[in-house]
């Protein structure tokens, strides 16, 4: 599917991958863009979206799957190494509980003691774009 979810409703990844919605990345390539959720479940959660227009995991290219697993390979190595994580949680929802129909995965940075229980818990805002952009720095220095 190109261009969108549908035509009454444009996709928010595909124009954060055009340029037209603005996300800090913390990755991009031909491929791929990876990007902070603006309503991360702990700072330094990350979104990773192939730049072509697939609605979930399975609709993903053959040729594009071990790219995506390898950078979000990358990432769970990053939040630990650039934010202090003590490990991760990394998921990919496909339609129930997917909130943008645009292929993501995420990456969550978790600590023990975090608080995070099963599949729900709450978000945490960052403070205000400069702190946010500051995690998006941190992250792409640990991925460069």
């Amino acid at each position: 599917m190109a261009g969108g979810a549908d035509a009454a409703k444009p996709c928010v990844f595909c124009a954060i991958v055009a340029g037209k919605a603005e996300a800090d990345r913390v990755l991009e390539d031909d491929d791929f863009v990876a990007f902070l959720d603006q309503r991360p479940v702990f700072k330094g959660h990350v979104l990773l979206v192939p730049r072509e227009h697939v609605v979930t995991l399975p609709d993903l290219p053959a040729a594009l799957r071990d790219p995506f697993l390898a950078h979000a390979q990358r990432i769970a190595t990053a939040v630990v190494d650039a934010l202090g994580a003590q490990g991760s949680f990394v998921a990919v929802n496909n339609v129930v509980s997917q909130s943008v129909p645009h292929l993501h995965l995420h990456v969550v940075p978790r600590t023990k003691g975090d608080g995070l229980r099963g599949f729900f818990w709450p978000r945490h805002r960052y403070d205000d774009l400069a702190e946010r952009a500051a995690y998006a720095a941190r992250l792409r220095a640990a991925l460069s």
